[in-house]
């Protein structure tokens, strides 16, 4: 049984300068357990909603000690003393609790904060690692992730003119999550060297990758495929491959189509470029290809490249299991990303995985653009066995932490196979 005697929340900073919350959890028996929330930038329109104060002389709006009293006041009232069975009870209590489909009353920001401090109690009352208890409760086995780091930044998480939002680097092809996570870092350092040598700005956009200045996505494969071979890997799926992640749905026009380098492209047109893209460079993977609307866009661009590329919804899907369902149903995408805060639960979150482990769509847990040191995703991504983690570039504290993470427990557990998927026959949790 939980049993909740303190909560409370704190504002502080993420890592873009913007306010978010820390919850404290601890328990009548002394256990005392904290969960930092990220906030993203790039959000689809059904994700659930954060609270946001919306005083302009504060924070430019951004301030969230509307969301922190809900946690301190209305949702510590109903958990605290209270008894709960399991994590899916507290969350069912936060959703009951808040009362909108959307989480907006009191905010996902603050429900998202209690759900992963909760799930954190929990493992802690199991005696189990974080990781270990979510792959109890995932039923699949745990599988160190193909970490996807995020080297070059455009769209709103850079201040350049860059469309496409993010640029990632895949060593599919590592022979273990130290080797995968040594490759990140050894392209990533070759890549500042190419592009100081080129004359081109080396500062870092949200999420720890370069910003040059470079239009067309095309040139940033290009210094991404010539930095893979500097580091001494090949570039593929047999070595470090490409994941991009255009974010379309911030580039939609009114009129329906999607501005690129200076070029408004209709859906198809858009489709025929990536798979030029796809047939010129080692891409294996590309989330948010097309906008949210799209969805007559997306089937076309899945019967396309369906079965050659990983196609990943995100502003699409949102972590949502029932939009997830829909998709699957309609043959859209062939893969979800996974965004804890997206959703607002961890249940919901553990729900949205499911959902896609049972139609065979491949998942990968994501951070969010405004983070924390927090490491929770990190420990989902290995106990869920998806395979597949992005936390941004091997740099900055708040992205270098999940991968740290991620270490430490291929540390401790040597044994955990890594990969995209868990080989044939391995059991349940670990």
């Amino acid at each position: 049984m939980l049993r909740i005697a303190r909560l409370r929340a704190v504002e502080i900073l993420d890592s873009r300068a913007r306010p978010t919350l820390v919850v404290t959890l601890e328990t009548d028996s002394g256990l005392r357990v904290r969960a930092g929330v990220p906030a993203g930038a790039s959000t689809g329109s059904r994700e659930a909603v954060e609270l946001r104060d919306g005083d302009e002389e504060r924070y430019g709006g951004q301030g969230v000690r509307r969301a922190v009293a809900h946690v301190n006041g209305e949702i510590a009232q109903a958990l605290t003393g209270q008894r709960f069975a399991s994590l899916e009870e507290v969350d069912a209590t936060l959703i009951d609790l808040d009362g909108t489909p959307d989480k907006s009353r009191l905010g996902a920001n603050a429900i998202i904060g209690v759900s992963l401090a909760a799930a954190r109690t929990e493992a802690a009352q199991y005696d189990r690692e974080l990781w270990q208890h979510i792959a109890a409760l995932a039923g699949a086995p745990a599988l160190l992730p193909v970490p996807h780091f995020n080297v070059v930044n455009g769209g709103v998480h850079a201040a350049n003119n860059l469309d496409f939002q993010e640029f990632m680097i895949a060593p599919l092809g590592a022979a273990g999550l130290p080797e995968a996570v040594r490759a990140g870092a050894e392209v990533y350092a070759r890549l500042k060297a190419r592009l100081t040598a080129g004359g081109h700005t080396v500062g870092l956009g949200d999420e720890g990758g370069f910003a040059p200045a470079l239009d067309r996505p095309e040139d940033v494969l290009r210094e991404l495929v010539a930095a893979i071979s500097d580091a001494g890997y090949t570039p593929g799926r047999d070595g470090v491959a490409i994941a991009l992640d255009p974010a379309a749905s911030e580039l939609r026009t009114e009129d329906g189509r999607y501005r690129v380098a200076g070029e408004e492209l209709t859906s198809d047109q858009l489709i025929d470029r990536y798979e030029e893209i796809v047939d010129r460079f080692p891409v294996w993977s590309i989330e948010d290809g097309l906008g949210e609307d799209d969805w007559a866009g997306w089937e076309r661009l899945t019967a396309r490249l369906g079965d050659r590329v990983q196609l990943m919804g995100d502003d699409l899907f949102v972590t949502h299991p029932a939009v997830i369902a829909e998709a699957i149903g309609r043959n859209v995408g062939n893969s979800a990303l996974i965004k804890v805060n997206q959703i607002g639960t961890v249940t919901e979150t553990m729900a949205a995985i499911g959902v896609c482990r049972g139609a065979g769509y491949t998942q990968m847990v994501s951070h969010r653009s405004g983070e924390t040191t927090d490491t929770f995703i990190a420990d989902l991504a290995v106990g869920a066995g998806c395979g597949q983690l992005k936390s941004g570039a091997p740099a900055r504290g708040e992205r270098v932490a999940k991968y740290n993470r991620l270490l430490e427990i291929a540390d401790a557990r040597p044994e955990l196979p890594f990969g995209l998927t868990a080989p044939a026959g391995d059991a349940p949790g670990a």
